[in-house]
């Protein structure tokens, strides 16, 4: 009975844990949501990327799509973000994190939040840029602006990555979060 208390307690913490880096690291993308660079129809924003990819690494599919709802919502909440912001954003979360717990590997969540934001993601704004916001666009209107935000805040996630594991910081980090 007392090592299901202990098992218990553990699992507490880690969530307690996870979800503390994730309201960090979602202040820290809201915070930095001023830093946008227009391309195209959209505000493309490489910081969300960034995270994205590090919330793949460190914290799994479920608290990397609320954290990518979150920052978004905030953003439109502070009127630093569209509508777009949406589905960009959790699709690219949503594949990094997943490739990354499939592979335990760096280059397939970079490429999952490449490839879910700047294609999955951009191709699910088409319906919300028509029917929600009345603009008139092409299907993959949005792809090249996407594609070039995702990939500037995947190099530098990227960047950060090797790094943190060149210095032995990512199986610090993993262990501080996962204990």
């Amino acid at each position: 009975m007392n090592n299901v208390n202990h098992q218990t307690q553990t699992i507490r913490r880690m969530k307690i844990k996870k979800l503390a880096v994730s309201g960090m690291l979602v202040a820290f993308t809201v915070a930095l949501s001023g830093f946008s660079i227009p391309i195209g129809a959209s505000r493309c924003f490489p910081i969300q990327h960034l995270v994205n990819v590090f919330a793949g690494v460190f914290l799994g599919p479920v608290y990397g799509i609320s954290m990518a709802f979150s920052t978004s919502f905030i953003r439109n909440l502070l009127g630093t973000g569209s509508l777009l912001a949406f589905p960009g954003s959790m699709a690219g979360a949503a594949l990094s994190t997943f490739l990354f717990q499939k592979t335990c590997r760096f280059v397939p969540a970079c490429l999952g939040e490449i490839f879910g934001t700047g294609l999955i993601g951009a191709v699910l704004c088409y319906p919300i840029a028509t029917a929600l916001m009345g603009k008139e666009v092409a299907v993959f209107f949005f792809v090249t602006p996407f594609l070039m935000s995702t990939v500037c805040g995947t190099i530098l996630a990227a960047i950060l990555l090797l790094i943190l594991h060149r210095t032995g910081l990512i199986s610090y980090l993993t262990r501080l979060i996962n204990e």
